[in-house]
């Protein structure tokens, strides 16, 4: 039986953390915070690992599965991948970064509430499909009953692709535009996956197939060989022994993100 992602013994902050996020995620809010931080020109830069350190200080309110310091996650996932794939050096890197965008909650930085950094990704601008998480939650979107967003397809055309759609704000849409504008060398496949690795109603529940392009049908295998890493690698490490986890992984993973990004990355 599959434990990951089960909902039915959520915490309380989960449910409420889900029902702001499909309250708020309009088309409209969507795209003023898309034009507000996908520039990256807020004046902050720093090094990917020092994002990662700081990933540290962020509860994830919508992951009922990590009980665990962000930076320990993105090691699990980059080195369960590395076990399987160690000539995909490109994809243990995208392991550890996948989730680095989660940066923008950090209260010393942008203080972003957490509706609008992490949690499931879906389109806006079209219906709401129902294999959502909480689904039902939408019902108090204001686009929900909007006649030019409600219908299947909604404001696009069919098979469009995702790269032509508004996706609820968050952190996977921001990490991919920290890697655009920073020129990261990391290729499509990468870039793919960070954009869209929350999207869990497409590459798990196979919805929003009326507005996938062959782009998005190339793409779906490598974004559902990722899910497994992202969740199943999560296991336990005691408290007294992460200090030496992270240490022990640090000069390889500072190499790794060397030959893709510059020392620093413009926030």
């Amino acid at each position: 039986m599959d434990t990951k992602r089960n909902y039915t013994t959520e915490l309380e902050q989960i449910r409420q953390n889900y029902y702001d996020n499909h309250v708020n995620q309009t088309f409209y809010n969507a795209n003023k915070l898309k034009r507000r931080f996908s520039q990256c020109r807020s004046g902050i830069s720093m090094s990917i690992w020092e994002m990662a350190e700081m990933l540290n200080e962020i509860v994830d309110e919508s992951d009922p599965d990590l009980n665990l310091p962000q930076i320990v996650h993105l090691l699990q996932t980059a080195e369960a991948i590395k076990k399987d794939h160690p000539d995909k050096e490109w994809l243990i890197l995208t392991g550890f970064i996948h989730d680095l965008g989660k940066i923008l909650a950090h209260k010393d930085l942008f203080n972003q509430p957490q509706w609008a950094v992490v949690g499931d990704t879906f389109p806006v601008g079209c219906g709401f499909s129902d294999k959502i998480i909480y689904h039902e939650f939408f019902k108090d979107n204001p686009d929900y009953f909007d006649k030019n967003f409600h219908s299947r397809h909604g404001m696009y055309e069919a098979n469009c692709g995702f790269d032509n759609v508004l996706m609820s704000w968050g952190h996977d849409e921001y990490m991919y535009q920290v890697c655009i504008h920073n020129k990261c060398t990391l290729p499509e496949e990468a870039l793919y996956i960070i954009r869209y690795h929350s999207f869990y109603a497409h590459h798990k529940e196979n919805a929003y197939r009326h507005l996938m392009s062959k782009k998005d049908y190339d793409m779906l295998s490598w974004l559902k060989l990722f899910q497994k890493y992202d969740l199943y690698s999560k296991e336990h490490i005691a408290p007294s022994a992460i200090k030496d986890y992270i240490n022990n992984h640090k000069e390889y993973y500072q190499c790794l993100i060397s030959k893709y990004f510059p020392t620093k990355v413009r926030l």
